[in-house]
């Protein structure tokens, strides 16, 4: 018999009641430590007191309007990430799936709105996770997501991950743009290099074809920088972002250059609930702290000893650990055992982290941690890959 909840998740045996900072408290009353956020999305960890109080202040005034109307909060957030970013406009949805969306359809209504109809197709890349609805499941290509749900939607051309060739090779007279991730986040932690941005850039301007951004996991101070691609010294026609950028509200926005955007005419989208008065006061309380002066700077220096302290790991667990990928805070351990036992061993212990493609653990803690919550993560880190190394081998393949 069906449960009422419709089990597409494989829970763990796990319930929370409530967060401080870095930590998760579970309904029993352990005490976690969460590096991993909520999968990225709770930047400013559990509870912080300018997120409560910006939503508590909100809450008491207006939740809902629609874009029917004026919604202020929207216009203010709107102009705040054109000024930090290369984007000229915004338009905000609830999820980085519906900022994916919204990405497709600049960069196809671009071509269209110049005479060009037929340029629909994007590049996408071996390993990329989009987001679940069936335009994203097609963009991320990924078979074991789309198995079940019928023809995939047409329009997205995949290519081997970093593959430049490749790329040269997909490129028609019916492409609209090229999208990436700068780094895979579900695909197992693998940064796109510099140069190969750059490059994607270059082609993107040949071709006339919009390159488009998905930094909805390395986006909003994750890697050390507002968004992981100023690392690259390049920008994008359109960029989708969402998680942090709500801090655990469900926030997500399209950010896209006045060029990109410019057939996207009254009616050309929309969202019920996109940019409601609840979202814009946590997204504008979040980008008051993150653009605080010293934030990245905290993130960065954090972020170094934390990649230290795992690199020193994974040299003392080399039969657990093969090694450490990864910018910033989005971190990731390729692994030697199956990744599902250092997950379920690091949550014994009080550690919570996730899984990632190509056996991978990815850590992806608040950004507001310090070296304390590093030195208790690599205590618990320790004493996990110490009884993983000493299994033997037979059952730590299991």
């Amino acid at each position: 018999m069906i449960p009422p909840l419709l089990p597409t998740y494989a829970r763990a045996p796990l319930a929370f009641e409530r967060g401080e900072g870095p930590y998760l408290i579970a309904t029993d009353g352990r005490r976690f430590l969460d590096f991993a956020a909520g999968i990225a999305v709770n930047a400013l960890g559990h509870a912080h007191p300018r997120l409560v109080a910006a939503l508590s202040a909100q809450a008491s005034k207006l939740w809902h309007t629609s874009n029917l109307y004026q919604v202020p909060g929207q216009q203010l957030l709107a102009e705040r990430l054109v000024a930090a970013t290369f984007a000229d406009t915004v338009f905000f949805g609830n999820s980085g799936a519906e900022a994916i969306e919204c990405a497709i359809k600049i960069a196809r209504k671009f071509h269209a709105a110049r005479g060009e109809p037929q340029r629909f197709r994007i590049i996408t890349f071996e390993g990329a996770f989009h987001g679940r609805t069936l335009a994203t499941l097609a963009a991320g290509g990924q078979k074991k997501y789309l198995e079940g749900f019928g023809p995939k939607v047409d329009g997205f051309d995949q290519v081997a991950f970093g593959d430049l060739e490749g790329v040269k090779r997909a490129i028609g007279p019916e492409n609209a743009g090229i999208l990436i991730e700068p780094i895979q986040g579900e695909g197992g932690v693998r940064c796109v290099p510099g140069e190969t941005l750059r490059a994607l850039r270059a082609l993107c301007d040949e071709h006339g074809l919009m390159l488009m951004f998905d930094e909805i996991q390395c986006g909003m101070g994750r890697t050390g920088k507002l968004f992981a691609h100023e690392w690259a010294g390049v920008t994008p026609d359109i960029m989708a972002i969402a998680k942090a950028l709500g801090g655990g509200f469900p926030v997500g926005a399209c950010l896209a250059t006045e060029r990109a955007a410019a057939g996207m005419t009254t009616g050309t989208h929309g969202s019920t609930f996109g940019g409601n008065p609840l979202a814009m006061s946590i997204g504008n309380a979040v980008l008051d702290v993150v653009l605080e002066p010293a934030f990245l700077e905290h993130v960065n220096k954090v972020a170094n000893y934390l990649k230290q302290q795992l690199g020193m790991i994974a040299d003392r667990y080399g039969p657990v650990i093969e090694e450490v990928r990864g910018q910033g805070l989005l971190l990731g351990l390729k692994c030697k055992v199956p990744n599902t036992l250092l997950v379920d061993a690091l949550r014994e212990r009080g550690m919570l982290v996730v899984g990632g493609g190509d056996n991978v653990v990815r850590i992806l803690p608040p950004l507001i941690i310090t070296e304390e919550h590093v030195r208790d993560a690599i205590a618990i880190l320790n004493d996990a890959c110490a009884s993983l190394a000493h299994q033997p081998a037979k059952d730590a393949a299991k």
